[in-house]
C-alpha cells in the first residue's frame, strides 16, 4: 500500500478512535444523570438524600484518585504549597460541593428533559460571570446571543407541564455556581500556571468538597436519616453509581486529551437531546411542544456559540503561525548581522 493509502489508514483509525471516546462519555455522562434520578427520585429509588449520595461520590472518587495518584502513580501529582491550596483549591472545592448538591437536589422535583433544558444556559452564566470578574470582554453581539438562548430556555420553562419553581432554582443556581467555579479556575489555578485534570482535581478537589459538604450533612440529612432506621445501605446500587461517576471524569480526561473541549460540548448537546427522548419515551416524563421550541431556540444560541468560539480559536492560531515566520528571519536577520559583525572583526584584526 502506497503512502497515501498508510495516511488514509491513520486518519480513519483516528476517527474511529475519536467517536469512540465521545461515545463512551455520552454512555457514562447518560448513565450517571439518569442513575442519580433513579437514586434520589422518590418514584423510583425512593432515597432523596442528595448531600450523601454526593458525599458518597466524593469519598469513592477521593480514594480511587488517592491509589492512582500516590500508590500505583498512574498520574504524577501537581506541585503544590499549602497556601496555595488554601487559596485556589479549597475556594474551587465550595463551590463545586455547592453546585453537585444543588443539581443533585433539583432531580427530587423536576424531570431530567427539563433539567437538561435549564443546562442550557450554563454558556449564559459563564460569559456573564467572566465580563463580572473582567476575565472576558464584553461584546454586544455575544450578549445577543446569550439573550436568545435565555429567552429559549424561558419559553422552554413556560410550556413545562410539571414546573416546580423550588427545583428550578435549585438548578439555576447550580449553575450559576458551576459557572463561577469554572471562571474561577482560570482566575486561581490557570493564570498561576496550574493546570489540573480529572484525576489530579478529584485528588486535590473531592477530599475538600467532602469535608464542606459534611456541615450541611449533619444539620440537613443526618437527623432524617436516623430516623429512617429501616433503610439498609444498598453497596451494589450506591458502588455501581459511585463507580459509573468515577469513570465519567475518566472519559472527559481521555475525551479532552484525544480530541477537544469543543468536541464534548458538541457531544454534550448530543447527549442532552437523548436524554430528553429518554425521559420522554423511557421514565415517561411530559415534553410539551413548547418545550421542544423553547429549547430548540436555546440550541440554535448554544450551537452559535461554540462556532463563534472555534472561529476565534482558528483566528488566534492562524495568526501564531503567522508570528512565526516573522520570528523566524527576524532570527536570521540578526544571526546575518552577527556574522557580519563578526567577519569585520576578524578583518580589522588581520
Amino acid at each position: 500500500m502506497g503512502k497515501g493509502g498508510a495516511l488514509s489508514e491513520g486518519v480513519v483509525r483516528k476517527i474511529v478512535v475519536s467517536y469512540t471516546y465521545v461515545a463512551i462519555w455520552i454512555f457514562l455522562s447518560f448513565t450517571v444523570i439518569v442513575f442519580n434520578k433513579y437514586i434520589l427520585d422518590r418514584k423510583m429509588f425512593n432515597w432523596p438524600f442528595p448531600i450523601s449520595l454526593t458525599m458518597i461520590h466524593m469519598a469513592f472518587c477521593s480514594s480511587i484518585a488517592y491509589l492512582l495518584v500516590r500508590v500505583f502513580r498512574v498520574v504524577e501529582p501537581v506541585s503544590m504549597s499549602r497556601d496555595l491550596y488554601l487559596k485556589s483549591v479549597v475556594p474551587i472545592g465550595a463551590l463545586y460541593s455547592l453546585s453537585l448538591w444543588f443539581s443533585n437536589s433539583a432531580y427530587i422535583y423536576l424531570s431530567v428533559s427539563f433539567i437538561q433544558m435549564l443546562k442550557a444556559l450554563m454558556p449564559v452564566a459563564v460569559y456573564s460571570i467572566g465580563v463580572l470578574l473582567k476575565k472576558e470582554n464584553f461584546k454586544s453581539d455575544t450578549m445577543a446571543n446569550m439573550v436568545s438562548i435565555s429567552i429559549g430556555v424561558a419559553i422552554a420553562a413556560y410550556g413545562e407541564a410539571k414546573f416546580d419553581t423550588w427545583g428550578v432554582v435549585l438548578q439555576l443556581g447550580a449553575v450559576g455556581f458551576e459557572a463561577t467555579r469554572l471562571v474561577m479556575i482560570q482566575i486561581l489555578l490557570t493564570s498561576k500556571g496550574i493546570t489540573l485534570n480529572p484525576i489530579t482535581s478529584l485528588y486535590y478537589v473531592a477530599p475538600c468538597c467532602l469535608v464542606f459538604l459534611s456541615v450541611p450533612w449533619i444539620f440537613v440529612e443526618y437527623p432524617l436519616l436516623r430516623e429512617t432506621s429501616s433503610f439498609h445501605f444498598d453497596y451494589w446500587i450506591f458502588g455501581t453509581n459511585s463507580l459509573c461517576a468515577f469513570a465519567l471524569n475518566l472519559a472527559v480526561f481521555l475525551l479532552v486529551g484525544k480530541t477537544s473541549a469543543l468536541t464534548m460540548n458538541v457531544a454534550g448537546v448530543v447527549k442532552d437531546w437523548l436524554l430528553i427522548a429518554f425521559s420522554w419515551s423511557v421514565i415517561k416524563d411530559v415534553v410539551t411542544p413548547v418545550n421542544l421550541l423553547g429549547y430548540g431556540v436555546a440550541f440554535l444560541g448554544v450551537a452559535y456559540y461554540n462556532h463563534a468560539k472555534l472561529q476565534a480559536l482558528k483566528a488566534k492560531e492562524a495568526q501564531k503561525k503567522a508570528g512565526q515566520p516573522d520570528e523566524e528571519a527576524g532570527r536570521l536577520l540578526d544571526n546575518e548581522k552577527e556574522g557580519a559583525g563578526i567577519e569585520r572583526k576578524n578583518e580589522s584584526e588581520t
